[in-house]
């Protein structure tokens, strides 16, 4: 299971206490039970808010050894077998100039 990132946890601890004191607030509630109802409510919104938070893709190892290519990558970058070409291979994006 991958570990929560920094705004995961920031956003569902928000959640979690404005959703807390804006539910006891609004529902006036002095009993244990209801402080215990809404407490658990407002775990579960705020657990959901972190697990919907867009997690961002990570670029490194894991996706050259399932010999994904990152979005944008050249066919040199793509290809197991290719080389890239050298410091004097001219291209159409990038001629060499003497």
């Amino acid at each position: 299971m991958p570990r929560p990132t920094a705004a995961q946890l920031a956003y569902g601890s928000a959640t979690v206490i404005v959703s807390t004191i804006a539910m006891l607030l609004l529902s006036q509630t002095s009993t244990g039970l209801g402080v215990a109802v809404i407490s658990a409510a407002a775990l579960a919104l705020g657990l959901l808010v972190a697990l919907t938070v867009p997690v961002p893709k990570r670029r490194g190892r894991h996706a050259a050894r399932t010999g994904a290519s990152a979005p944008g990558a050249s066919a040199a970058e793509a290809a197991p077998g290719a080389r890239a070409p050298g410091p004097r291979t001219a291209s159409a994006e990038h001629p060499v100039h003497h």
